[in-house]
């Protein structure tokens, strides 16, 4: 595992651990956050006053648009339900719910304090994105992520305060853009039952030119 410096470098991704943990150290400037998803490196560790882990997973867990699946269910759910879909109208108020929310098998929460703070400095570059869900006028639901702007799109953390109202925000948000690749980075049931699955991270890096 590298130890990252001041300099804006990454080591090659082929150099990560088994579980996918490449480096440690370094900091969340634009730049450097910037140039980890381009190489399909992210942070996500638990302790403002601990180093910054740095992951590029092999296999990498992937959504492609053509392949979401949308239960009967959910098109009810979709077609009934009384939710308002937004973007980007509350980028802090969905991050700030993901950081907050629940989570089994977790003690506290990834999305730290500094973490945060830079995500929301990229929400106002252009370069992270909100989707939010709406109940009467309440915020229920949303995710938020990356936009490489090269067709992939990642995801980093969702949130639902009323059943389905996280699911409401990804489907929403695939039928209505034009990505060719939602990248989910780790396995999880949730996101497999609608269609996400594993690639290589050879074959993943390749959609990120």
């Amino acid at each position: 595992m590298y130890f990252l410096n001041k300099d804006l470098i990454f080591p090659d991704v082929s150099k990560a651990s088994s579980e996918g943990l490449l480096a440690y150290g370094g900091d969340l400037s634009v730049d450097r956050l910037t140039l980890a998803y381009k190489l399909g490196i992210f942070p996500w560790y638990d302790d403002d006053h601990g180093p910054i882990l740095w992951w590029s997973p092999d296999p990498r867990f992937v959504l492609f648009p053509d392949h979401l699946k949308i239960s009967k269910s959910m098109r009810q759910v979709m077609r009934n339900s009384d939710f308002i879909i937004t973007v980007n109208k509350d980028f802090e108020g969905v991050i700030t719910n993901c950081s907050n929310i629940k989570r089994d098998g977790q003690k506290g929460t990834w999305i730290t304090k500094d973490l945060k703070e830079a995500y929301i400095k990229l929400h106002h570059l252009g370069i992270a994105k909100s989707v939010e869900v709406w109940l009467n006028e309440e915020l229920v639901g949303g995710l938020y992520g990356i936009d490489l702007e090269n067709g992939v799109f990642c995801g980093e953390s969702m949130f639902s305060k009323v059943s389905n109202a996280s699911k409401v925000a990804f489907i929403s948000f695939i039928q209505n853009t034009n990505y060719k690749l939602i990248d989910c980075q780790v396995y999880t049931n949730h996101l497999e039952s609608l269609g996400a699955e594993e690639i290589s991270r050879e074959e993943f890096l390749k959609y990120l030119g």
